[in-house]
């Protein structure tokens, strides 16, 4: 009897392939009023209990083996859209074009549901944060200018640098650690306004992702984060557009139909006009102001069922400028000046559909950055030119990309992601120019900091596999295989990365490690993104940045995923990072950058904590980290270990939105943060230094610091309100929102400095940067 039950076993299991019949789902998920496809979706059958999520494309594959029926349920659901769904019969494959319609919103009682999404727990990713586009337009903001940097502030483990400022420090890193990405282009310089606001148009944007570790293999060339930043592809069925005015800015978005149904453009514009404020105050021949411009476009053209093409576009620019004109008697003396930076990237991406399991993404990519500064003075005479003075300063990076990408569905346990880049990078780390020319002096034309341009190239190739082996466990492993070649000199790095879930009691338990290699370098004199920072490349003295970082965490979503809630923590350590030597500065007489640095380490450890509520009537999140942060170089603080200036023990946002009536919506947020470590002199003593023996001694004082970055300053908290009273018709919204920037107007430390008080003796004195501070802007679409 064992023996026949043992035969019949194993017939049963040959003939299992023949009696099964194995097919395949794929194709693209859309929306049906716009025709822009959908990021995330979730494609599933709810009896066989598999599924998969549309990628950055819209694009799933699903393979299905059925034994039982000879149909199956697919199932297609998504945040905010109706449900869609069909019974298919087994035994073919469907190439499918599936539009979602979007749920209608009652704006009087507003229920975001989150029905049938991919749980936290069930995702192989840690470290990992999506932030709604919807959701970031909601968060408060200064004087009303949406931000997209500063609403990745407020997750846990991202730390902004100082008051007001777009710059990311994450996990102890620094900003140029940040491989910002906008449509696949890498941004040099993400700031406007010396840091105040960052380069992206929230009415452009499609979705945004930020990685901070547990990084995928196809990712690579940063060691801090990747954020991904997606502009929106156009409406394909209908004009359609979008203008906001407000306080400091005002913005503009047109989309529509190229052929309908096929291809679309959007256009996206911003620009400030505070120059334009400043006019009627300047005096005769006198002028100045500052401004800034953005402009996104975008267009996409359906070739066939498998072939897509987009083409995007970014320009941006910041300028400030003066002019001044002075008359004494017969003389003239007139001043001008310019600084200007900007970032301008394109990419050009095609799809490609090369089998129901195999997608491919080929992208070619330009990028560039520039910064000028330009000082002119000249004096004259009755008409003749007496003296001449002009200073220019140049510097930036340029690259050219290309990039192939290939997505691998087998089954839907089984992933696999492969490809390669290749980056040509031209750096100019700067080069200042001065001329002068007068009646005593001849003319005198000299390139002070003559930086020849550097030109690099950088390629790599990687393999990513996710790949679930059991109902507990998942992981997804790979390799980053990275090239830098500059001036002969070639680095190679292997980069193995490994992330994995496993379920326990409900909770999902996460580990993953990875390592990081970074080949370019960012000079800074402040932290607060200014444009005087210089891209420089490695060389033969300065090496690559190297990271190698740990983490483990705990997951669970509660309450039909209405709650999610995360907690990791995590330890990384960085080499071969640089920094200007004391005294040292990007402009000097010394022609060669990498005299005026000094190489270090650093290393970050923490714990983060993740509260989110996902759905209802109120949303939001509460972050909270508590981390360590330092740094390491023989040539400073004697050559001991120091706090990083951005190490900030604790660091909490509370970022919360209420919908208080039929359209009427309230948005907070609360952070609070440890103060920066700074130095501070503890004591003064007299040095005297011999000039020569007619002129003898020069006396002065002396700071003494014991110790670098070993003060603290007061703690940084802010409230931020936003109130939106939205009118909807149809698709179109009208919408006035009034919100004020810090509204107990805490005087929180931009930094501190040294005074006297009444009696003469030495204090230290604190600068605030922004009071209470309301804002007003009107958006409406047409």
């Amino acid at each position: 009897m064992r023996i026949l039950t043992f035969i019949i076993f194993i017939s049963l299991a040959l003939l299992r392939p023949a009696f099964a019949q194995e097919f395949t789902l794929s194709g693209y998920v859309q929306d049906s009023k716009t025709g822009e496809r959908l990021i995330g979706v979730n494609v599933y059958d709810p009896d066989l209990l598999v599924g998969t999520t549309t990628n950055v494309y819209g694009f799933f594959s699903l393979t299905l083996r059925s034994m039982i029926t000879d149909s199956v349920m697919l199932v297609v659901s998504h945040i905010g859209y109706e449900r869609w769904q069909r019974q298919l019969a087994t035994g073919q494959d469907y190439e499918l074009n599936i539009e979602l319609t979007p749920r209608a919103i009652d704006i009087g009682s507003v229920t975001v549901v989150a029905e049938n999404v991919e749980t936290i727990e069930q995702k192989t990713a840690m470290s990992t944060i999506e932030i709604p586009i919807r959701q970031l337009k909601m968060v408060p903001a200064l004087l009303g200018e949406v931000d997209v940097i500063k609403s990745i502030q407020l997750l846990p483990g991202v730390q902004s640098g100082t008051e007001g400022s777009s710059g990311l420090y994450v996990r102890g890193g620094s900003p140029d650690q940040n491989l910002i990405l906008l449509d696949g282009a890498p941004v040099y310089n993400a700031s406007h306004l010396f840091g105040f606001f960052s380069v992206f148009n929230s009415d452009a944007v499609k979705n945004i992702k930020l990685t901070k570790g547990g990084f995928p293999a196809r990712f690579g060339g940063r060691l801090s984060s990747v954020v991904e930043i997606n502009m929106k592809e156009g409406n394909n069925q209908e004009f359609n557009g979008q203008a906001t005015v407000g306080l400091v800015a005002s913005r503009v978005m047109l989309e529509g139909p190229l052929k309908k149904g096929k291809s679309s453009y959007i256009i996206s514009a911003r620009r400030t006009y505070a120059d334009l404020m400043m006019k009627p105050f300047l005096k005769g021949d006198d002028s100045g102001g500052y401004y800034f411009t953005d402009l996104n476009a975008k267009v996409n053209h359906t070739v066939s069922s498998k072939n897509r093409l987009y083409l995007s576009l970014y320009a941006g620019l910041d300028k400030f400028y003066f002019r001044n004109k002075e008359t004494y008697g017969a003389e003239t003396s007139q001043e001008n000046g310019n600084l200007r930076w900007g970032n301008i990237t394109s990419t050009l991406r095609w799809n490609n559909l090369i089998t129901k399991k195999l997608f491919s993404n080929t992208t070619l990519i330009y990028s560039k950055y520039r910064f000028t500064v330009e000082v002119e003075e000249e004096s004259k005479q009755r008409g003749n030119l007496t003296e001449s003075y002009l200073l220019k300063y140049i510097s930036g990076i340029e690259d050219w990309s290309a990039r192939l990408d290939f997505d691998f569905l087998p089954n839907p346990s089984h992933s696999i992601k492969f490809g390669g880049a290749a980056t040509t990078h031209k750096f100019s780390p700067g080069a200042a120019q001065f001329k002068t020319a007068g009646l005593d002096i001849s003319a005198l034309d000299t390139l002070i900091a003559p930086t020849q341009e550097q030109s690099a190239i950088e390629a790599s190739l990687y393999l990513e596999d996710n790949l679930k082996l059991s109902d507990r466990l998942k992981v997804n492993a790979g390799i980053h295989g990275s090239m830098f070649s500059i001036n002969g000199r070639q680095y190679l790095s292997a980069e193995p990365r490994l992330t994995a879930r496993f379920l326990l009691g409900g909770w999902a338990l996460k580990s993953s490690y990875a390592t990081m290699t970074q080949y370019i370098h960012l000079l800074s004199n402040s932290g607060i993104g200014m444009p005087t920072d210089l891209w420089v490349p490695s060389t033969d003295r300065i090496k690559p940045q190297e990271s190698r970082q740990i983490a483990f965490g705990l997951a669970r979503s509660l309450k039909d995923n209405k709650y999610e809630l995360s907690v990791e923590s995590y330890h990384k350590t960085m080499d071969n990072l640089i920094g200007y030597k004391e005294g040292a500065d990007f402009l000097g007489l010394d022609t060669d950058w990498q005299n005026k640095v000094e190489v270090g380490s650093g290393r970050s450890y923490g714990v983060e904590l993740f509260v989110q509520k996902k759905s209802g009537r109120t949303t939001g999140w509460l972050g909270y980290t508590i981390s360590w942060t330092d740094r390491h170089f023989e040539g400073l603080n004697l050559g001991k270990r120091f706090s990083y200036r951005y190490d900030r023990r604790h660091d909490i946002a509370l970022v919360f939105n209420r919908q208080l009536s039929k359209g009427v919506e309230l948005s907070g947020t609360w952070v609070y943060g440890t103060g920066n470590a700074i130095s501070l002199p503890v004591a003064t003593y007299p040095s005297a230094s011999l000039v020569d023996r007619f002129y003898g001694y020069f006396f002065n004082e002396v700071d003494y610091y014991p110790e670098k970055n070993s003060v603290r300053m007061r703690a940084y908290h802010r409230l931020d309100l936003t109130i939106r009273f939205i009118k909807r018709r149809g698709i179109r919204e009208k919408v006035w929102t009034i919100g004020i920037y810090n509204a107990y107007s805490r005087k929180n430390p931009f930094f501190y400095f040294f005074s006297k008080d009444r009696v003469g003796n030495p204090v230290v004195k604190q600068a605030s940067l922004f009071p209470i501070i309301p804002a007003v802007s009107f958006s409406f679409g047409f």
